[in-house]
C-alpha cells in the first residue's frame, strides 16, 4: 500500500506588538530567536494595520502584547495580529499578556455593569486564540473565562528573592493593602517567613481610585513593612496604606507588586514620605519620565520565556513554581 510520510516538526515563532517592544526583544533573545517581521501603523483615522512580512504557516505563534494607556489600541492591535495568524494558517496561537487588559473588571458591582474581562477572553476566542500566556491575574477566576488552556505565570518568587535579599532584616511585616489581597499576602509571609498584617480601606463604589479611610489590624509598630499588591495604578491605595502603617510606628515601609501602571499622579506619590522602596517588574513599558530614585524595576522576561518554552516543548509549567504545581 502506498503511502505518503511527512517527518513532523515544530516551528515556534515569536511576534510581538508595538506597546513593549523591549520586553520582547529581551524574551526573544532568551529563547535564542528573533521575532517575525511586522508591519504595523495606524491610519489617520486611528485604525490600525497589520502584516507579517514572513510566512506563518503551521508555526506554534507566540503573540507578545503589553496592554499600557491607551489599553484599547493595544489591545485591537493584538486581536488583528491574532487574527492575521489564524488566516494565514498558523499551526497554534498563544497570546502572550503580561498585563491582562481589564482584569480589575472580573465581576459586577451593580446592576447593568458588564463582565469585561470575560468580554476580553471571548474577543481573544473568536480570533482565534487557542491559549493565554499572563502574569499575575488580578483574580484567578479569569482563567475560567477562556475557553482553552490558562498559563498564570507568578512573579512573586522573583519579588520575594528580591526583597528577601535586599531588604529583609530579620524585622519584616508582611502587610495586605486590602482584605482582598490577604490570601496572596500570606504567601509572600510563608516564603519570607514573617508575621502577616492587614490595612482594612474603606471605599466609595461610586467614586473610582479613591479611598475613604484606612485601619490597621496587627503589630507594625518598629517593623519593616512590606506592603504587596498585584499592580499599582495611582498608588491612592499603596500610598494611604503606607501613610497609616506610618502613623502607626512602622520603621520603614517597602512596596512590592508586579504591574507598574503608574497612572498620574502615582510617581508623585511614591516618591513621597510614606513610601521609602518600590520594587516592581516591566509587566508594562516604565518611560524615564515614571522612574524615581527609590524605583527598582526587575526583569519579567525570564518568567515568560521559560513559560513559552515548556509550553511549546510540551512541558508543565507549574514546575516553574515548585510547592504550587
Amino acid at each position: 500500500m502506498s503511502e505518503i510520510t511527512i517527518t513532523g516538526r515544530k516551528r515556534l515563532a515569536l511576534l510581538s506588538g508595538r506597546a513593549h517592544p523591549a520586553l520582547a526583544d529581551e524574551i526573544a533573545t532568551l529563547l535564542g530567536t528573533e521575532l517575525i517581521p511586522t508591519t504595523a501603523y495606524d491610519f489617520a483615522s486611528g485604525e490600525t494595520f497589520v502584516r507579517f512580512e514572513e510566512s506563518v504557516r503551521g508555526v506554534d505563534a507566540f503573540v507578545i502584547q503589553a496592554h499600557p494607556a491607551p489599553v484599547n489600541h493595544w489591545l485591537v492591535e493584538q486581536l488583528l495580529m491574532v487574527d492575521a495568524l489564524k488566516r494565514a494558517s498558523a499551526k497554534r496561537i498563544t497570546v502572550v499578556a503580561p498585563f491582562f487588559p481589564y482584569a480589575r473588571q472580573d465581576k459586577k458591582h451593580k446592576g447593568r455593569e458588564p463582565i469585561s474581562a470575560r468580554l476580553m477572553t471571548d474577543l481573544y476566542k473568536a480570533a482565534g486564540a487557542n491559549r493565554i500566556i499572563s502574569v499575575d491575574l488580578h483574580t484567578p477566576q479569569i482563567q475560567g473565562f477562556f475557553d482553552g488552556p490558562v498559563d498564570h505565570l507568578w512573579a512573586l518568587p522573583m519579588l520575594a528573592d528580591y526583597v528577601k535579599d535586599n531588604f529583609d532584616d530579620g524585622n519584616i511585616t508582611v502587610v495586605s493593602p486590602d482584605s482582598g489581597r490577604v490570601r496572596v499576602a500570606d504567601i509572600w509571609a510563608d516564603r519570607l517567613g514573617a508575621p502577616l498584617a492587614i490595612v482594612h480601606k474603606r471605599r466609595d463604589p461610586d467614586v473610582p481610585n479613591q479611598v475613604t479611610a484606612q485601619e490597621v489590624v496587627g503589630d507594625v509598630e518598629g517593623r519593616t513593612c512590606l506592603l504587596v499588591d498585584d499592580m499599582i495604578d495611582t498608588a491612592g491605595t499603596i500610598v494611604a496604606a503606607a501613610a497609616a502603617l506610618k502613623k502607626n510606628g512602622a520603621k520603614r515601609v517597602i512596596v512590592a507588586a508586579t504591574h507598574a501602571i503608574f497612572s498620574d499622579p502615582a510617581v508623585e506619590r511614591l516618591s513621597g514620605d510614606s513610601v521609602d522602596a518600590v520594587v516592581v517588574t516591566n509587566t508594562l513599558p516604565i518611560p524615564e519620565e515614571k522612574r524615581f530614585d527609590s524605583l527598582t524595576v526587575l526583569s519579567i522576561a525570564p518568567l515568560i520565556a521559560r513559560a513559552i518554552s515548556a509550553v511549546f516543548d510540551d512541558d508543565s509549567v507549574s514546575q516553574i513554581f515548585p510547592g504550587h504545581a
